[in-house]
């Protein structure tokens, strides 16, 4: 398998760096000179491969959007039950580990700039209506496979599944003592427990 350019390597050196910075500084307050530093590459470098700071922060939403697909590629992909993979699904996601944690905070960024910025705004719905899309495809083949009861729109149950994810998360990462990872745990699953045609014979 031939070997990632140099080039390829030291923008994605340079994307994951901003992700660091926007989740450590936030969105507002990342400097380009501070993106460089992180990377170990000059100011310079990185206006080479991203002529604007807007340029940047765009290209690295969409970078966190794209790893976060990523990692959970194996889940999609799996052979397990539908209500399984919405389990697996609820478990990645939760706000713990050092990776995860910081994807959520570039997004609660995004979130919070989106409100006055129509580019950014796009940039949610494309991301976000990708990411729902995929949802609710697991949801479609539950309803498919009778495991799951619940005959409404596949696309209405990933909004409440995808909704109850980020509104807890972002309640974890605020430092809620009421809504803790273990809480948004039993929350989540719960959910997908009343799914479950088990659950209603």
């Amino acid at each position: 398998m031939p070997r990632p350019s140099v080039e390829a390597e030291r923008k994605a050196q340079i994307l994951a760096s901003t992700c660091k910075v926007i989740a450590a500084e936030g969105f507002r307050h990342l400097r380009v000179s501070d993106v460089a530093k992180d990377a170990g590459v000059s100011g310079g470098t990185v206006h080479y491969y991203f002529e604007t700071k807007r340029e940047l922060t765009d290209a690295a939403f969409e970078h966190c959007f794209e790893l976060s697909v990523r990692r959970r590629r194996w889940i999609l992909e799996s052979d397990e039950p539908p209500l399984s993979r919405l389990r697996m699904v609820v478990e990645s996601y939760l706000p713990e580990g050092a990776e995860t944690v910081e994807a959520w905070k570039v997004w609660a960024e995004l979130w919070v700039e989106a409100i006055r910025s129509p580019e950014l705004q796009e940039l949610n719905e494309r991301f976000y209506g990708e990411w729902r899309d995929i949802v609710a495809s697991i949801f479609r083949d539950g309803q498919a496979s009778g495991d799951i009861h619940s005959s409404g729109d596949p696309l209405e149950l990933a909004n409440m599944m995808v909704s109850m994810l980020d509104g807890l998360a972002l309640q974890v990462l605020a430092g809620s003592r009421a809504m803790t990872v273990d809480a948004m745990r039993t929350t989540c699953l719960r959910f997908v427990d009343q799914l479950s045609t088990a659950s209603v014979g």
